[in-house]
């Protein structure tokens, strides 16, 4: 007899500031192929579109979130069409609907080239999955009434990418991981970092427009803080900037409703009996399990790889300036301007995941991680001096690996992160020149007015023909 109610979960004490439960995997648990209760969909079969690939689509049980509640989701398997099991493996992801998903770009190169095999776990928001409509609400009764944070998205979402990993094992024809690299984009990324932190059986990830440090997106308990931001993003929306589509102010008021579904809010909180501290408390919980900042020691020490490719107008990455005075060499790559995503009728027009250098990226990290193609350059370092009107700024590196083409960014007085000023942030750019042997350099004019200057330096470096992009840490001056 299973000693655990729920599926994935060790039960914890409350902590010192209240009755806030931490939410934990259980590895045992989660490893686990009986628990699967799989349902073949498609056995395996060649896909068309990919020639010399097979294919497989598949049900699983994620777990049971609660007593009567299970969640059940798709999973396309693709292998090449051979006899020897794939040694390495990539987990990413696909939609809901029960349908075989076809990989493409990156993810479809290293299957058909390089002999990766491929594992695409269904994903979506919480009121997306099934029962539609219904799941997000039992979530937030679940949370309401037990303070338990892996009622959140985070967990689940690090759960599903964990279970798919699970079933592909129970393959073991066809799947006999190695190397398991885990890549996905917003909450399919939140899904990669939980699951590179929490199950020592993936061995890298690449997490895209995924927070690293901070909370994404404001606080999980809707009103308990940021109050002068909620004000401040009212007015944007009363006073739309005039580049900015008509359409963009019901766009923002339509994802921040999709937001507000997938958490709860104070009134409600409050209701339930929850104390202030608890509230704030939750906003941290809730997305602790798939924040990388707070664990680098423990998954170097386990010899994780990582790497993770964001913007800096996302608010879903509000902390890389922290992040950059805390973990300087942390290995990444910031978009200058670049956004979330979400529909263009917002006025997205420089969406992070979508541009060109998402997909060289997680070739290049890949090949890295898997064969050793090519090298990953250390994170140089930058520093600046403001000088009436001139900002000097500098950029170094250490080691022998020297990018080709380099380039520095910058933004004057950048709006609060979580605005939505913050997210429609203009940037400029100007070729960095050579100044030393391992260092460039840069001279900015600033206005008088200007009181800040955000900016942050991008790379682009060639090995054995594949180009990976990456950035100095995110750096501000000041007056």
């Amino acid at each position: 007899m299973r000693l655990m109610v729920y599926l994935g979960i060790v039960f914890v004490a409350a902590t010192a500031r209240g009755d806030i439960q931490p939410a934990f995997f259980d590895l045992t648990e989660i490893g686990d192929p009986a628990t699967l209760d799989t349902t073949v969909l498609q056995d395996w079969r060649p896909l068309p579109k990919l020639p010399g690939v097979k294919q497989k689509l598949i049900e699983i049980t994620v777990c049971q979130w609660w007593p009567g509640q299970k969640v059940r989701l798709p999973v396309t398997l693709c292998a090449p069409d051979s006899t020897e099991p794939c040694t390495n493996v990539l987990l990413t992801n696909m939609g809901l609907a029960a349908k075989p998903a076809t990989p493409t770009g990156a993810v479809a190169e290293l299957l058909t080239k390089h002999g990766v095999g491929v594992v695409m776990v269904g994903m979506g928001t919480i009121d997306a999955m099934q029962p539609v409509g219904q799941l997000h609400l039992g979530m937030k009764r679940q949370l309401l009434a037990s303070k338990d944070a892996r009622f959140t998205p985070a967990w689940i979402w690090g759960m599903s990418d964990m279970r798919g990993l699970t079933a592909a094992i129970a393959e073991r024809d066809v799947f006999r991981p190695t190397k398991v690299l885990a890549t996905g984009g917003s909450k399919r990324g939140v899904g990669a970092a939980a699951s590179g932190l929490h199950d020592d059986r993936f061995t890298a990830i690449l997490p895209v427009v995924a927070p690293i440090l901070g909370n994404p997106g404001g606080a999980y308990v809707r009103g308990s803080e940021l109050l002068d931001v909620a004000a401040m993003n009212t007015a944007f929306l009363e006073h739309l900037p005039a580049e900015l589509p008509a359409t963009a102010k019901q766009a923002l008021v339509e994802r921040e409703q999709r937001r507000i579904d997938q958490s709860i809010s104070r009134d409600e909180a409050l209701a339930a009996g929850w104390t202030e501290a608890e509230m704030l408390e939750m906003n941290d919980e809730a997305w602790n399990p798939c924040r990388i900042a707070a664990q680098l020691d423990n998954v170097r020490g386990r010899g994780l790889e990582f790497f993770y490719h964001v913007g800096t107008n996302d608010n879903v990455c509000p902390a890389l300036r922290q992040l950059g005075q805390e973990h300087p060499d942390f290995p990444l790559y910031i978009l200058p301007g670049g956004q979330h995503g979400g529909p263009k009728s917002a006025g997205f027009t420089l969406q992070t995941p979508t541009q060109p250098e998402a997909d060289e990226n997680l070739l290049a990290f890949a090949r890295h991680h898997f064969f050793n193609d090519r090298p990953l350059p250390r994170t140089p370092t930058i520093t600046s001096q403001l000088i009436t009107t001139k900002l000097l700024v500098t950029v170094t590196f250490a080691g022998e690996v020297l990018p080709q083409r380099n380039t520095i960014s910058w933004c004057f007085d950048r709006h609060p992160a979580y605005t939505y000023a913050y997210e429609y942030d203009r940037w400029q750019s100007m070729p960095l020149t050579v100044s030393g042997d391992a260092s460039f350099s840069a001279e900015i004019e600033v206005p008088w007015s200007v009181r800040s200057v955000d900016m942050v330096s991008t790379h682009t470096h060639v090995g054995n023909d594949i180009p990976l992009h990456f950035s100095s840490p995110y750096h501000r001056a000041a007056r």
